[in-house]
Protein backbone atom coordinates (compact mmCIF):
# COMPACT_ATOMS: atom_id res chain seq x y z
CA UNK A 1 0.00 0.00 0.00
CA UNK A 2 1.28 3.29 -0.93
CA UNK A 3 2.82 5.65 1.99
CA UNK A 4 0.08 8.44 1.24
CA UNK A 5 -3.55 7.53 -0.30
CA UNK A 6 -5.60 10.66 -1.87
CA UNK A 7 -9.11 9.62 -1.93
CA UNK A 8 -12.27 12.44 -1.77
CA UNK A 9 -14.76 12.42 0.92
CA UNK A 10 -18.17 13.92 0.53
CA UNK A 11 -16.47 16.93 -1.80
CA UNK A 12 -13.21 17.15 -0.02
CA UNK A 13 -9.75 16.28 -0.52
CA UNK A 14 -7.98 14.00 1.80
CA UNK A 15 -4.58 12.49 2.24
CA UNK A 16 -4.43 8.85 4.24
CA UNK A 17 -1.31 8.32 5.33
CA UNK A 18 0.78 5.66 7.19
CA UNK A 19 -2.27 3.48 6.15
CA UNK A 20 0.52 0.14 6.67
CA UNK A 21 1.30 1.22 10.34
CA UNK A 22 0.22 -1.30 12.93
CA UNK A 23 -1.55 0.39 15.75
CA UNK A 24 -2.67 -2.32 17.69
CA UNK A 25 0.72 -4.68 17.97
CA UNK A 26 -0.99 -7.19 20.03
CA UNK A 27 -3.01 -8.76 16.77
CA UNK A 28 -1.11 -6.73 13.80
CA UNK A 29 -4.15 -4.48 13.39
CA UNK A 30 -3.51 -1.32 11.41
CA UNK A 31 -3.96 2.39 10.88
CA UNK A 32 -6.31 1.44 7.51
CA UNK A 33 -8.01 -1.26 9.31
CA UNK A 34 -9.20 1.62 11.86
CA UNK A 35 -9.79 3.94 9.50
CA UNK A 36 -12.03 1.40 7.07
CA UNK A 37 -14.01 0.84 10.49
CA UNK A 38 -14.66 4.59 11.21
CA UNK A 39 -15.44 4.83 7.06
CA UNK A 40 -18.12 1.88 7.82
CA UNK A 41 -20.14 2.34 11.59
CA UNK A 42 -19.85 6.29 10.14
CA UNK A 43 -24.01 6.27 9.60
CA UNK A 44 -24.80 4.63 13.16
CA UNK A 45 -21.89 7.10 15.39
CA UNK A 46 -22.49 10.12 13.51
CA UNK A 47 -25.12 11.00 15.11
CA UNK A 48 -24.12 10.98 18.91
CA UNK A 49 -20.94 13.03 17.58
CA UNK A 50 -22.40 15.50 16.01
CA UNK A 51 -22.42 18.86 17.35
CA UNK A 52 -20.76 17.95 20.41
CA UNK A 53 -16.87 19.13 21.11
CA UNK A 54 -14.56 16.04 20.82
CA UNK A 55 -11.89 15.26 23.07
CA UNK A 56 -9.81 12.98 21.35
CA UNK A 57 -7.07 10.15 22.27
CA UNK A 58 -4.46 9.92 20.14
CA UNK A 59 -1.47 7.53 19.82
CA UNK A 60 0.83 7.88 16.95
CA UNK A 61 3.51 5.55 17.91
CA UNK A 62 0.38 2.45 18.47
CA UNK A 63 -1.66 1.54 21.60
CA UNK A 64 1.45 -0.33 23.23
CA UNK A 65 2.76 3.36 24.03
CA UNK A 66 1.44 6.26 25.80
CA UNK A 67 -1.31 8.26 24.11
CA UNK A 68 -2.41 11.37 25.21
CA UNK A 69 -5.96 13.38 24.95
CA UNK A 70 -6.24 16.06 22.80
CA UNK A 71 -8.70 18.89 23.19
CA UNK A 72 -7.49 21.73 20.88
CA UNK A 73 -8.13 21.66 17.46
CA UNK A 74 -4.78 20.19 15.78
CA UNK A 75 -2.34 22.00 13.76
CA UNK A 76 -3.39 22.22 9.84
CA UNK A 77 -6.72 21.17 10.39
CA UNK A 78 -8.63 22.30 7.31
CA UNK A 79 -10.86 24.87 7.56
CA UNK A 80 -13.95 23.32 6.64
CA UNK A 81 -13.89 21.45 9.53
CA UNK A 82 -16.66 22.90 12.24
CA UNK A 83 -15.64 23.73 15.62
CA UNK A 84 -17.50 25.03 18.71
CA UNK A 85 -16.13 27.30 21.18
CA UNK A 86 -16.77 26.18 24.93
CA UNK A 87 -15.63 27.52 28.03
CA UNK A 88 -12.71 26.23 30.43
CA UNK A 89 -10.16 27.33 33.08
CA UNK A 90 -8.18 29.38 30.94
CA UNK A 91 -10.97 30.76 29.32
CA UNK A 92 -12.92 30.07 25.78
CA UNK A 93 -11.72 27.43 23.86
CA UNK A 94 -12.15 26.31 20.44
CA UNK A 95 -12.80 22.45 20.03
CA UNK A 96 -13.74 20.01 16.97
CA UNK A 97 -16.76 18.87 16.44
CA UNK A 98 -17.66 15.79 14.41
CA UNK A 99 -20.15 16.57 12.15
CA UNK A 100 -19.78 14.42 8.96
CA UNK A 101 -17.68 11.69 7.59
CA UNK A 102 -14.99 13.65 6.42
CA UNK A 103 -14.21 15.07 9.83
CA UNK A 104 -14.54 11.62 11.38
CA UNK A 105 -11.81 10.38 8.74
CA UNK A 106 -9.59 13.58 9.31
CA UNK A 107 -9.50 13.16 12.59
CA UNK A 108 -8.63 9.76 12.35
CA UNK A 109 -5.84 9.78 10.22
CA UNK A 110 -4.25 12.06 12.69
CA UNK A 111 -4.10 9.21 14.69
CA UNK A 112 -6.93 10.03 17.04
CA UNK A 113 -8.09 6.45 17.79
CA UNK A 114 -10.97 7.32 20.94
CA UNK A 115 -13.11 10.34 20.68
CA UNK A 116 -15.11 11.24 23.76
CA UNK A 117 -18.09 13.80 23.72
CA UNK A 118 -20.09 15.43 26.58
CA UNK A 119 -23.73 14.79 27.71
CA UNK A 120 -24.16 18.82 26.42
CA UNK A 121 -24.14 20.02 22.10
CA UNK A 122 -24.17 23.22 20.27
CA UNK A 123 -27.85 22.73 20.04
CA UNK A 124 -28.08 23.11 23.97
CA UNK A 125 -25.09 25.37 25.27
CA UNK A 126 -23.08 23.88 28.18
CA UNK A 127 -25.58 25.09 30.67
CA UNK A 128 -27.69 22.41 29.84
CA UNK A 129 -27.72 18.88 28.98
CA UNK A 130 -29.61 16.78 26.42
CA UNK A 131 -28.20 13.25 27.58
CA UNK A 132 -27.77 11.33 31.50
CA UNK A 133 -25.32 9.04 31.40
CA UNK A 134 -24.11 7.06 34.39
CA UNK A 135 -21.20 4.95 34.10
CA UNK A 136 -20.79 1.14 35.92
CA UNK A 137 -16.94 0.76 37.08
CA UNK A 138 -16.09 -2.81 38.61
CA UNK A 139 -14.38 -2.35 41.51
CA UNK A 140 -11.65 -5.03 42.30
CA UNK A 141 -13.63 -8.47 42.38
CA UNK A 142 -16.30 -7.83 40.48
CA UNK A 143 -16.51 -7.09 36.61
CA UNK A 144 -19.05 -6.86 34.01
CA UNK A 145 -21.29 -9.52 35.00
CA UNK A 146 -22.12 -6.99 38.67
CA UNK A 147 -22.29 -4.09 35.95
CA UNK A 148 -24.85 -6.10 34.51
CA UNK A 149 -26.89 -6.33 37.79
CA UNK A 150 -26.46 -2.81 38.48
CA UNK A 151 -27.97 -1.38 34.89
CA UNK A 152 -30.88 -3.88 35.38
CA UNK A 153 -31.84 -2.04 38.94
CA UNK A 154 -31.05 1.30 37.52
CA UNK A 155 -32.87 0.86 34.27
CA UNK A 156 -35.89 -0.07 36.70
CA UNK A 157 -35.17 3.22 38.58
CA UNK A 158 -35.47 5.32 35.73
CA UNK A 159 -38.41 3.76 34.28
CA UNK A 160 -40.24 4.79 37.19
CA UNK A 161 -39.18 8.47 36.86
CA UNK A 162 -40.25 7.92 32.89
CA UNK A 163 -37.04 7.67 31.64
CA UNK A 164 -35.99 5.01 28.98
CA UNK A 165 -32.40 3.51 29.92
CA UNK A 166 -29.92 2.28 26.72
CA UNK A 167 -26.98 0.19 27.27
CA UNK A 168 -23.65 -0.05 25.95
CA UNK A 169 -20.65 -1.48 26.78
CA UNK A 170 -17.47 0.92 27.63
CA UNK A 171 -15.36 -1.23 25.37
CA UNK A 172 -13.03 -1.94 28.05
CA UNK A 173 -14.17 -3.13 31.60
CA UNK A 174 -17.53 -1.34 32.28
CA UNK A 175 -20.65 -0.44 30.90
CA UNK A 176 -22.65 3.20 30.21
CA UNK A 177 -26.49 3.69 30.43
CA UNK A 178 -27.80 6.61 28.70
CA UNK A 179 -31.32 8.34 28.42
CA UNK A 180 -32.62 11.11 25.82
CA UNK A 181 -33.64 13.93 28.03
CA UNK A 182 -35.47 17.46 27.38
CA UNK A 183 -32.49 19.79 27.45
CA UNK A 184 -32.37 20.37 31.37
CA UNK A 185 -30.21 22.37 33.27
CA UNK A 186 -26.79 20.81 33.77
CA UNK A 187 -26.67 20.98 37.74
CA UNK A 188 -29.80 19.06 38.11
CA UNK A 189 -28.93 16.74 36.00
CA UNK A 190 -26.03 15.79 37.66
CA UNK A 191 -27.54 16.22 41.42
CA UNK A 192 -30.53 13.86 40.06
CA UNK A 193 -27.23 11.27 39.08
CA UNK A 194 -25.61 11.44 42.30
CA UNK A 195 -29.36 10.69 44.24
CA UNK A 196 -29.86 8.15 41.92
CA UNK A 197 -26.28 6.73 42.76
CA UNK A 198 -26.66 7.23 46.44
CA UNK A 199 -30.34 5.37 47.05
CA UNK A 200 -28.64 2.51 45.11
CA UNK A 201 -25.94 2.22 47.34
CA UNK A 202 -28.38 2.75 50.44
CA UNK A 203 -30.73 -0.10 48.85
CA UNK A 204 -27.65 -2.52 47.46
CA UNK A 205 -24.55 -1.94 49.91
CA UNK A 206 -23.04 -4.96 49.53
CA UNK A 207 -23.11 -4.35 45.51
CA UNK A 208 -23.19 -0.24 44.97
CA UNK A 209 -21.04 2.33 45.76
CA UNK A 210 -21.51 5.75 45.03
CA UNK A 211 -18.40 7.47 46.21
CA UNK A 212 -14.77 8.01 44.19
CA UNK A 213 -12.79 6.50 46.73
CA UNK A 214 -11.08 3.63 45.36
CA UNK A 215 -10.86 1.84 49.00
CA UNK A 216 -14.43 1.41 49.12
CA UNK A 217 -14.64 -0.11 45.59
CA UNK A 218 -13.76 -3.02 46.53
CA UNK A 219 -16.14 -5.93 45.56
CA UNK A 220 -18.44 -3.37 44.32
CA UNK A 221 -19.86 -1.78 41.27
CA UNK A 222 -19.05 2.38 41.23
CA UNK A 223 -22.16 4.28 40.13
CA UNK A 224 -20.21 7.22 38.67
CA UNK A 225 -22.63 9.92 38.75
CA UNK A 226 -20.33 12.13 37.61
CA UNK A 227 -19.88 11.73 34.13
CA UNK A 228 -22.91 14.55 33.72
CA UNK A 229 -20.82 17.46 34.78
CA UNK A 230 -20.28 19.90 31.98
CA UNK A 231 -16.57 19.65 31.86
CA UNK A 232 -16.51 15.34 31.93
CA UNK A 233 -16.44 13.44 28.44
CA UNK A 234 -17.87 9.74 28.10
CA UNK A 235 -16.68 7.25 25.52
CA UNK A 236 -18.98 8.11 22.15
CA UNK A 237 -21.02 5.18 20.91
CA UNK A 238 -18.67 3.07 18.70
CA UNK A 239 -15.66 4.44 19.84
CA UNK A 240 -12.78 2.27 19.19
CA UNK A 241 -10.87 1.55 22.57
CA UNK A 242 -6.59 1.73 23.16
CA UNK A 243 -7.02 -2.28 25.10
CA UNK A 244 -4.65 -4.52 23.80
CA UNK A 245 -7.03 -6.12 21.16
CA UNK A 246 -8.87 -3.35 19.71
CA UNK A 247 -12.01 -2.91 21.77
CA UNK A 248 -15.48 -0.96 20.83
CA UNK A 249 -18.14 0.77 22.67
CA UNK A 250 -20.95 -1.19 21.67
CA UNK A 251 -24.60 -0.78 21.73
CA UNK A 252 -26.61 -3.82 23.70
CA UNK A 253 -29.71 -4.93 23.94
CA UNK A 254 -31.67 -5.26 27.49
CA UNK A 255 -32.15 -8.95 26.20
CA UNK A 256 -27.93 -9.38 26.31
CA UNK A 257 -27.79 -7.46 29.65
CA UNK A 258 -30.26 -9.70 31.19
CA UNK A 259 -28.38 -13.21 30.18
CA UNK A 260 -24.55 -11.71 30.61
CA UNK A 261 -22.75 -14.55 32.06
CA UNK A 262 -19.28 -14.17 31.35
CA UNK A 263 -17.51 -10.62 30.68
CA UNK A 264 -15.69 -12.22 27.79
CA UNK A 265 -19.70 -12.18 26.20
CA UNK A 266 -18.95 -8.14 25.51
CA UNK A 267 -16.00 -8.11 24.44
CA UNK A 268 -17.05 -7.28 20.34
CA UNK A 269 -14.44 -6.48 17.72
CA UNK A 270 -14.89 -4.05 15.21
CA UNK A 271 -15.56 -6.40 12.58
CA UNK A 272 -18.70 -8.13 15.07
CA UNK A 273 -19.64 -4.36 15.80
CA UNK A 274 -20.23 -3.67 11.86
CA UNK A 275 -21.94 -6.39 11.79
CA UNK A 276 -24.45 -5.80 14.28
CA UNK A 277 -25.11 -2.41 13.26
CA UNK A 278 -25.47 -4.49 9.82
CA UNK A 279 -28.08 -6.68 11.07
CA UNK A 280 -29.66 -4.50 13.78
CA UNK A 281 -29.50 -0.97 12.87
CA UNK A 282 -28.12 1.34 15.73
CA UNK A 283 -29.39 0.21 19.00
CA UNK A 284 -29.18 3.58 20.44
CA UNK A 285 -30.71 5.63 17.63
CA UNK A 286 -33.69 6.54 20.58
CA UNK A 287 -31.02 8.25 22.84
CA UNK A 288 -31.55 10.61 19.54
CA UNK A 289 -35.31 10.92 18.86
CA UNK A 290 -37.08 10.33 22.09
CA UNK A 291 -36.18 12.53 24.50
CA UNK A 292 -38.04 12.97 27.84
CA UNK A 293 -37.67 15.47 31.10
CA UNK A 294 -35.65 15.52 33.26
CA UNK A 295 -37.83 13.81 36.69
CA UNK A 296 -37.86 16.33 39.89
CA UNK A 297 -37.34 13.62 42.25
CA UNK A 298 -35.06 14.67 45.59
CA UNK A 299 -34.90 11.70 47.55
Amino acid sequence: MPERQVTEVEGHRLVLSHLDKVLWPDTGWTKGEALYYYARVAPAMLPHLRGRPATFLRFPSGVGEAGFFAKNPPPGLPDWVHTLTVPSHEGPKDRVTVDDLATLMTVANGYALELHVPQWSAATGPGHHDRLVIDLDPGPGTDLTDCCRVALLIRDHLAEDGLTALPKTSGSKGLHLYAALRPAPAEEVVGYAKRLAERLARTHPDLVVSRMAKALRRGRVFVDWSQNATAKTTAAPYTLRATPVPGVSTPLTWREVEHCTDPEEFGFTPDAVLARVESDGDLLADLTTHPAPLPDRRD
